[in-house]
């Protein structure tokens, strides 16, 4: 599926986190809501504000959104994402998927993760 299919609260998300627009990008999430991020949950508002006022604003994160698809109410975003960011060790592009849950117009949950080919 195309990231056109990306509507309401995720892509409001998007286009928050693209801006630099801190509240904006917070405002999606559920005051109960928890991100999985290189190997790390944080849970709260409070600590999704902190966490993306330094690694996601701080550090310029953009990403450009190639494919949105559902799963069983699941709605996964794979995106190529730059910014400035240590990107040395990382592929190139830096493709991430993020897997997101949804409940009353508000992100409750969101797994990010940088996968690697399958070998099946």
């Amino acid at each position: 599926m195309t990231a056109s299919l990306l509507t309401g609260v995720l892509a409001e998300n998007f286009r928050a986190t693209n801006a630099f627009d801190l509240d904006a990008i917070v405002d999606t999430f559920a005051d109960d809501a928890f991100i999985t991020d290189a190997s790390r949950e944080i849970t709260g508002k409070a600590a999704i504000r902190a966490f993306l006022a330094k690694e996601i604003v701080g550090d310029k994160v953009t990403y450009e959104v190639t494919e949105v698809r559902e799963h069983h109410g699941q709605i996964i975003v794979r995106a190529v994402t730059d910014g400035t960011f240590d990107k040395s060790r990382l592929p190139d592009p830096v493709i991430l998927t993020h897997y997101f849950q949804v409940r009353d117009d508000k992100i409750t949950s969101q797994i990010t993760v940088l996968l690697k080919p399958s070998q099946y």
